[in-house]
């Protein structure tokens, strides 16, 4: 049996991680503990082989802000993860997971333009959240070693049941919207039992290193609104009549790129040849997400 410890017990992928795991009975102990106070610097260590990190200030802000929220994204996302790992590495655990973010790769491509990362593509964070992950990476890789295996997640956008940020926006209006703007972009997305799953093969095959896990499939806005609406029992109408005053309308406002631009893995970066982790095509984890609602 191995143990586990979840950080961040309210988080998204925490509560996920603890309810995916169960089906693997007594194989796994799944702890988890808050790093919302300095409580956890007296949690003793010495008992868990694997700490799957994910405890977090998430991307909210929008626009410039203020040099104490920006320091708060180092203090928490950067200094807590490389804090904890050292405490971690002292006390003998053997393997370290850190959720980090396709983020570290800077916004997506402007509405119209193709953003495709390969492994030659160099980190160029956009904002202090890329770059507070990326730091943390750095620090984590100063520690890795035989004994003390560091894994470093950079997913795509994750989404599944009951998450939160910008899939439930786009379920809201494909499922009210009588049509659909219909661009062409590309996404790489990861749902998150296919995630989950991921995360499992790590520890199982008790791997160390950088990875990019993703679903098989790539996909534009449009088709994921289609989809959407399809798993409701509705037949979202495609146009492409608007489309002319999306490009400048992304001028005026982010969000628009943040909707309709492309940010994609090159398909071999996700390859793993050790389990098969992509469980479910995008249109079976579509209709499981909108079916949990």
């Amino acid at each position: 049996m191995k143990t586990v410890l979840v950080t961040g017990i309210n988080s998204y992928l925490g509560k996920y991680f603890r309810k995916y795991f169960r089906q693997f009975g007594d194989d796994y102990e799944i702890l988890s503990v808050s790093m919302k106070d300095g409580s956890w610097r007296d949690y003793s260590l010495s008992d868990i082989d694997v700490i799957y990190h994910v405890a977090g200030i998430a991307h909210s802000d929008s626009g410039k802000i203020s040099r104490e929220k920006e320091h708060e994204y180092y203090a928490v996302n950067t200094d807590l993860t490389v804090e904890l790992a050292k405490k971690a590495k002292r006390e003998g655990v053997k393997q370290f997971i850190f959720m980090s973010s396709a983020i570290v790769y800077g916004d997506s491509a402007p509405i119209g333009e193709k953003k495709l990362i390969t492994p030659d593509t160099r980190p160029t964070p956009a904002n202090c959240y890329g770059d507070s992950k990326l730091q943390a990476e750095y620090g984590l890789k100063q520690l890795d070693c035989e004994s003390f295996k560091v894994v470093i997640l950079r997913p795509p956008m994750i989404y599944g049941p009951y998450c939160k940020g910008n899939y439930p926006s786009l379920a809201a209006l494909a499922k009210n919207l009588p049509m659909f703007p219909n661009v062409r972009n590309e996404r790489s997305m990861l749902y998150v039992e296919n995630l989950m799953e991921f995360v499992h093969l790590m520890i199982e095959n008790e791997e160390r290193g950088t990875f990019f896990p993703q679903n098989r499939e790539y996909v534009s806005t449009s088709k994921m609104a289609y989809l959407i609406a399809k798993a409701n029992g509705k037949d979202l109408k495609m146009t492409k009549a608007f489309n002319w005053a999306l490009k400048p309308l992304s001028v005026l406002t982010p969000m628009v790129n943040k909707a309709f631009g492309s940010l994609s893995y090159d398909m071999a970066m996700s390859e793993y040849d050790r389990g098969d982790y992509r469980l479910y095509s995008l249109e079976e984890s579509i209709c499981r997400t909108e079916s949990r609602k």
